[in-house]
């Protein structure tokens, strides 16, 4: 009977959790096409913004949307969206989350009938998505940090050439990949949507925490202000860029082998015990029915984890 009841309550929930996330998707296109319409001219019926939200818009999705507004973790999830290049909106994230907790928890109660593991797998669900957003910025950053040396030379080759600098970060969208292209091709439609350059400079300065850029975003509004030879500063810049960029790869070549014992040191002793209690689950549930257990498995991970910061704190050097 409580198998049943946990299968149902999990079904119950995860309908929920995914019309959730449908009729916020619904709600934020039908947001951007009345934004759109406010531009359109020359439209035979007229309807007001009011009736046309109240018509089509998502009364979970306001609603949610409204209490989201008020609390100051949407703006921190929301920046950190926009660093992983994620089209999602903070709603569709935390449902996101809602449903990796209820998919985790679920499959491994099914698996294994045991509710302190399915509430340990419910902790991971809780914390992977957040983990894959991490994961997404710091691949964005290291992209965008190789091809920031490229992009300034093409940016003092146009400017050489007898370009403005938006003439010239309209080439590099056009010319780069992504997410340099990306990126500028952002600030170039700011600004011609009635931002100052400084703003829209400093728009992708948030989405983008590099210090190469700030060196760039800096030379770029200086030289706006009070006049010099941007092309030499920035081909200066280039220069100093390159070689963090090298000197970074030979570091991380001579760490490689610290920060793969780092990893495989720390993974291991995991790795070993979700084996064994798939293998022999006796064996661990004696670490959980005696007290003494939960205080080995504290020390262990606080063990593991003090390790694992230690290790990455030596093999991290800064340039």
């Amino acid at each position: 009977m409580d198998t049943i009841v946990m299968i149902a309550a999990f079904a119950v929930a995860a309908g929920v959790a995914v019309y959730l996330v449908v009729d916020l998707m619904r709600g934020r296109q039908e947001n951007v096409e009345d934004r759109l319409d406010r531009y359109i001219e020359g439209v035979g019926t007229e309807t007001t913004p009011s009736a046309s939200r109240a018509e089509r818009s998502s009364v979970i999705g306001e609603r949610l949307d409204r209490a989201l507004a008020q609390r100051g973790f949407a703006e921190n999830l929301r920046t950190q969206l926009a660093r992983a290049n994620l089209k999602l909106t903070v709603g569709e994230f935390l449902a996101a989350t809602v449903i990796a907790v209820l998919l985790f928890a679920g499959a491994t109660y099914a698996l294994r009938q045991n509710a302190i593991m399915s509430l340990g797998a419910a902790v991971l669900g809780f914390f992977a998505p957040r983990w894959y957003v991490s994961y997404l910025q710091g691949k964005r950053l290291k992209m965008f940090n190789d091809q920031l040396g490229d992009t300034i030379n093409l940016l003092v080759n146009s400017i050489r050439s007898g370009y403005s600098v938006l003439q010239a970060m309209e080439a590099v969208a056009r010319e780069m990949g992504a997410p340099v292209s990306e990126e500028f091709d952002r600030v170039v439609k700011e600004v011609q949507l009635g931002l100052t350059m400084e703003q829209a400079l400093d728009n992708m300065l948030r989405r983008i925490r590099s210090d190469d850029l700030d060196l760039l975003v800096t030379a770029i509004n200086v030289q706006r202000e009070v006049g010099g030879n941007l092309a030499e500063v920035l081909d200066s810049i280039s220069f100093t860029i390159r070689e963090r960029v090298r000197i970074l790869g030979e570091i991380r070549a001579l760490t490689a082998q610290a920060r793969g014992s780092g990893y495989m040191i720390s993974f291991m002793p995991i790795g070993v015990t979700i084996f064994i209690s798939f293998v022999n689950p006796n064996f661990i549930m004696q670490l959980v029915e005696d007290p003494c257990g939960w205080i080995m498995i504290g020390v262990a991970v606080t063990g593991i984890v003090l390790g694992f910061i230690t290790i990455q704190k030596l093999v991290k050097i800064e340039v």
